[in-house]
This record gives C-alpha cells, sequence and structure tokens, in this order.
C-alpha cells in the first residue's frame, strides 16, 4: 500500500486535515506528522523529509500559505527532489520526469478540488527514467 507522508504549517493545516481526509477515502496509509501542531514551515518540512527518508517507497506532501516556504526547505535536504506545484500537470510531470519525492502546494494559492485533483496528479503518476536520469543524478549531486 502506498504511504503519503502530510505535513503542514499554520497556515496549511486546514488543507492538510481536507487532503488527509481525501486520502484515507481512497485507501491510503497517511502518515500526518503535524497534528495540530501549529509549527513553522520548516518545522513541518524537516517532519516530512524524516519520515520520507524511512521509506523509499513513499511520497510527501506539504501545505503551507503559497507553497514556496516548505519548497526552499525541502530542497535543502541533501537526496530530496521536491517541486512546488499549484496544477495539475506539474504535479504529474515532476514525478514523470524529475522523480520528485515531495510536492508542496500553497492553501492560500489552491482551492480544496485543484489540491485533490493536484493530489491524485502527484500520486497515480510514474517515473519515466529513461533520459530523464541524467538530469535526476545531476540533481542529486548538488550537494
Amino acid at each position: 500500500m502506498m504511504q503519503v507522508i502530510i505535513g503542514a504549517d499554520k497556515d496549511g493545516t486546514q488543507m492538510k486535515d481536507m487532503i488527509h481526509d481525501y486520502l484515507k477515502g481512497k485507501g491510503l496509509e497517511v502518515v500526518d506528522t503535524t497534528g495540530t501542531e501549529s509549527l513553522d514551515f520548516i518545522d513541518s518540512t524537516v517532519r516530512v523529509v524524516n519520515k520520507i527518508r524511512e521509506n523509499e517507497e513513499a511520497f510527501g506532501i506539504l501545505f503551507d500559505r503559497y507553497g514556496a516556504g516548505s519548497f526552499m526547505a525541502a530542497t535543502k535536504h541533501e537526496g530530496i527532489i521536491a517541486a512546488e506545484v499549484s496544477d495539475e500537470r506539474s504535479a504529474y510531470m515532476t514525478r514523470e520526469h524529475n522523480n520528485a519525492r515531495i510536492i508542496t502546494v500553497g492553501s492560500g494559492i489552491v482551492g480544496p478540488d485543484l489540491a485533490k485533483n493536484i493530489v491524485d496528479a502527484f500520486l497515480t503518476s510514474h517515473y519515466e527514467g529513461g533520459r530523464h536520469q541524467i538530469r535526476v543524478d545531476m540533481l542529486n549531486k548538488m550537494f
């Protein structure tokens, strides 16, 4: 069963809770690393990254007001490829071409229906490998 690790800062908590229920309703294993705590985006990101490192098959989704803060914090961690997304196509393509394991979503940018569509696109896409592996290797060598 696919494991999805989620987290949020105080501005992303409401959307995170909605997505938590949505994913549980689809029968996915959801690990909420922030619960009801009011965290800074850096702290919530560190929790998701640490859990991602424990399970190479897991995917992470972070929520904050604009998605940018969590994205910046996630990419500071070696071996983590993350993308800030606000549409379905970007969510899909970042998995397919970049093998991203984490996406960040801005609760102040996307509404509930679009957030569900973004999450679905990310979680149902598959990494293509092949010619894209060259860039993934380059990203991973940047540290």
